[in-house]
């Protein structure tokens, strides 16, 4: 019964992503979404927040920073070097099953794909930014979410992973940036610093 549901799991799995990565694209697309999930096309938000936080929250705003990194390594670590050496899941543009069929548009690289670091990082840090900015700034929550949302299908759209692997990824991301963010809430209050 559960190599049944597994294989049932499977199959949804390289049916929906063939049709994100394989059928449902277009050349405006095939431009664009590399750029959403490439680490660099984010650096001004980074550099952003890092001027923002500490600027506008003095001390606190440090910790903020601090905290974000925290949040950033622990789903990195926990992705990448915990779960996908358990996992040994073969990403889809080094499948040779799939290799007539991927729809590439990035370096494959050698790594694994369950789950997808990519998703995890940026669920983690949307989720990490919500919980502690939400409360004072109301759009942070959808923006954040979309955010990562972007950056997720990105991955699959691009040939690198699966959707289980996002899915995942995105799971573990949002139980990372809630417990930090929290925890920062418990710690921090963020009030901004006179002018």
């Amino acid at each position: 019964m559960l190599h049944n549901l597994r294989e049932y799991i499977l199959y949804w799995d390289y049916s929906i992503w063939y049709y994100m990565n394989a059928e449902w694209h277009t050349p405006f697309l095939d431009f664009l979404v590399p750029f959403l999930r490439n680490q660099w096309t984010w650096a001004p938000l980074y550099l952003f927040l890092a001027i923002f936080m500490p600027k506008n929250f003095g001390r606190k705003g440090f910790a903020w920073c601090a905290a974000f990194i925290v949040a950033f390594a622990l789903s990195d670590q926990i992705s990448a070097h915990l779960l996908k050496p358990i996992f040994h899941r073969t990403r889809p543009c080094n499948n040779p099953n799939l290799v007539e069929m991927v729809h590439s548009l990035v370096p494959c690289g050698s790594g694994y794909s369950f789950p997808s670091s990519h998703a995890s990082n940026h669920f983690a840090l949307a989720f990490f930014m919500a919980v502690t900015l939400g409360r004072k700034i109301k759009w942070v929550w959808p923006l954040a979410i979309l955010w990562a949302i972007v950056v997720s299908y990105a991955q699959v759209y691009v040939g690198v992973h699966f959707p289980l692997d996002v899915t995942f990824g995105a799971v573990i991301g949002i139980f990372i940036g809630c417990l930090t963010g929290i925890l920062f809430n418990r710690w921090f209050t963020l009030e901004p610093v006179p002018a």
